[in-house]
């Protein structure tokens, strides 16, 4: 099973799972446990191969990685920590395993905070997918994962943000990357998939106005998905909740708040 870790409240029923993206860990979540555990109940997860979830069966590392059983992967911890429904919160591609739990367990989720959402590949991100898939078993992973972390979060102001994503990626190993990258296959017929399909699942997307891969096409998902709101944080990139945390924090607890 996965790594996790609970923040019990005393009186709070809520709960609040967080789910980092390729590459980081729980990690990345440092700046929203003291503002959030004091309303909530929260579980934090180390995705399959990431932070502490490093030690899983061998039998699921053999089995090629698929959206749906790394979402599984989440939903076994809520079953083992009897968790029946929650607020889910994303980060980057954390989003989509958010959004893919909600498709296979609707029931379960009561709402969804998305940070950094990826709702669809534009050109740019679509390049660097297939030079990644072109160069990932010749090239040190780390080089590629630098790379990516520079052209998604290029400006100083992005600086620790990205330092964080490096220096949790730093503890994956090259198989693991490259099982992680082959998701990148079905990254576009899943979002095109999303985008058709309204859950009517309230939904928080919280944007940099720099998030230059990104913040686009969920302006465009926001017009179609009438549960979903769309706030952008100026002079802020692709990590929200690094870069702004007390913005963050504020509009995702408040919106929360309204869901519970």
């Amino acid at each position: 099973m996965l790594y996790y870790k609970k923040f019990p409240h005393e009186e709070s029923t809520e709960w609040v799972v967080f789910i980092h993206g390729a590459g980081g860990s729980s990690a990345v979540w440092y700046k929203q446990l003291k503002d959030f555990k004091k309303h909530f109940n929260l579980l934090l997860i180390d995705l399959r191969g990431h932070g502490k979830s490093t030690d899983l069966p061998q039998a699921i590392y053999n089995k090629e990685y698929t959206f749906e059983a790394v979402t599984q992967d989440i939903i076994d911890v809520l079953d083992h920590a009897q968790i029946p429904k929650a607020h889910f919160m994303g980060v980057s591609l954390g989003t989509i395993l958010a959004r893919q739990l909600a498709e296979i367990q609707p029931e379960r989720v009561k709402s969804l905070v998305m940070a950094g959402a990826v709702t669809r590949l534009t050109i740019k991100s679509q390049v660097l997918v297939f030079l990644g898939n072109t160069f990932k078993k010749v090239i040190p992973y780390m080089w590629l994962y630098q790379l990516f972390a520079f052209i998604i979060m290029p400006r100083k102001q992005h600086s620790e943000s990205r330092n964080l994503f490096i220096r949790e990626a730093k503890k994956l190993c090259q198989k693991e990357f490259i099982r992680w990258f082959k998701l990148t296959k079905d990254i576009n017929p899943l979002l095109k998939y999303f985008k058709e399909s309204d859950l009517g699942i309230p939904t928080l997307y919280v944007m940099g106005d720099q998030d230059i891969m990104f913040l686009e096409p969920v302006k465009n998902i926001v017009k179609k998905h009438k549960a979903s709101v769309l706030e952008v944080l100026e002079k802020c990139g692709h990590v929200v909740n690094v870069e702004q945390p007390e913005n963050f924090n504020s509009l995702s607890l408040k919106f929360i708040q309204q869901q519970a």
